[in-house]
């Protein structure tokens, strides 16, 4: 009674939640640009300067700048990837002045310091001092100075003209500018000839950071050409989703009345492993904040079949251990084991493939790794382990003591 108990509490705990949770976790499932509507642009990055390289640092900083352009733009959740040694892949969703954005885009980020020119207005500065290509790599560092004041050090290439420029500005403003926009206008307090300047203040921690990294990407200015691209209208991507969702749906709707109607009770308990599997891989969706894409839903349709699979393994090694002879109860322990290997192997060799394609993958071959990956863990956790456990506690409980019930004909069963 205790474990009939257990199994109808367990059954309507979980379809209670997972019927009054789903509708606002499909809500906050992020759409790619596929499913959304968008578009996509691969660049390969160059150096801005001849005899520069485009390194690591380099390609990531500025795969950074292109993010926060996007989003200053106002854009839909930009996603910002690299490839290989020098190629970016920028995919923008729901965007709807697709022009505009590109022409934006693809032009860079210009650091510029400046000082006032002769007739240049109060806290106006129109002459070029210095541009992001003067100053190192990764040249602004946060600290404290003295005072424990946030102070900021940024080190340039060329000491002698940047102490030529500290000498000549002596007591005047050095202002800092990305494109147009002024960020700070700190006052030149000393010669510097060390190729180190100090900018302190009254910064929090977050505007300091906020600047250290403006200067830092505007330090590696990377020419970007455009390699390739794609654009997905917002009504194509919303039929893609619409006929996406009724092919799954129908496709999940005569999985479920097959297992049903093949294995009765265990392909009953089958098919809600299923729907618990499909929820909680939707809530690592929403939770680990992945992005749907149509690679994805195609790895998790994949992911369902190997979950279908799983359960046919099972039920039809518990069906040969019923038509030898065997109770109810050693038929579902044998078959159970004895299918455990093969499923588990099976599992392990895709989830290796799916770890090679995720580390030597790139962009849509990635995500369908992962969402791959994921699939087949939760289904190793609800198929392999949740259903087998629901299945055994009605056995135990005496509720399945009928080879009928697990779609096996007396007529097919062998005496010991």
């Amino acid at each position: 009674m205790k474990r009939l108990l257990s199994f109808i509490i367990t059954v309507l705990v979980l379809a209670a939640v997972m019927a009054v949770t789903t509708p606002g976790l499909l809500d906050r499932v992020r759409l790619g640009l596929d499913l959304k509507g968008g578009f996509e642009i691969l660049y390969q990055a160059q150096p801005s300067e001849q005899g520069q390289e485009v390194t690591r640092a380099s390609l990531l900083q500025t795969a950074a700048s292109l993010e926060k352009r996007a989003n200053v733009l106002g854009t839909s959740e930009p996603e910002v990837t690299t490839e290989g040694t020098d190629r970016i892949r920028l995919k923008i969703a729901g965007v709807t002045n697709e022009a505009e954005v590109r022409e934006k885009m693809k032009e860079p980020a210009v650091l510029t310091f400046r000082s006032a020119a002769p007739g240049d207005a109060p806290e106006t500065y129109s002459k070029v001092e210095l541009v992001g290509s003067d100053f190192v790599e990764n040249a602004a560092t946060i600290g404290r100075d003295n005072l424990n004041q946030i102070e900021i050090s940024i080190k340039v290439k060329d000491k002698q003209k940047f102490a030529e420029i500290t000498k000549r500005l002596l007591g005047k403003n050095l202002a800092i500018y990305l494109d147009d926009t002024k960020l700070s206008d700190p006052v030149v307090r000393a010669e510097l000839t060390d190729g180190t300047a100090s900018i302190s203040g009254n910064y929090t921690v977050e505007e300091a950071r906020n600047l250290a990294d403006t200067i830092n990407l505007g330090a590696l200015p990377l020419k970007l050409t455009e390699k390739y691209s794609q654009s997905v209208g917002a009504t194509l991507g919303k039929q893609s989703l619409d006929q996406t969702v009724k092919a799954g749906l129908i496709g999940s709707v005569f999985i479920l009345i097959f297992m049903i109607g093949m294995y009765r009770a265990p392909g009953l308990i089958a098919s809600f492993a299923l729907i618990l599997h499909t929820w909680l891989l939707i809530l690592v969706f929403v939770f680990a904040d992945f992005t749907l894409t149509l690679p994805g839903i195609a790895a998790f349709i994949l992911g369902i079949g190997m979950a279908v699979d799983a359960n046919i393994i099972t039920n039809e090694r518990i069906r040969e251990e019923m038509r030898s002879g065997k109770s109810i109860m050693s038929s579902v322990k044998a078959g159970s084991k004895s299918s455990f290997r093969t499923v588990m192997d099976s599992n392990v060799t895709t989830i290796i493939v799916a770890a090679v394609m995720f580390a030597f993958g790139t962009g849509s071959v990635k995500g369908f790794a992962l969402v791959l990956i994921v699939e087949i863990l939760l289904s190793i956790f609800t198929n392999l382990y949740f259903a087998r456990w629901l299945l055994n506690m009605l056995v135990k409980a005496g509720k399945l003591s009928k080879p009928k019930q697990f779609g096996v004909k007396e007529s097919e069963i062998s005496a010991l």
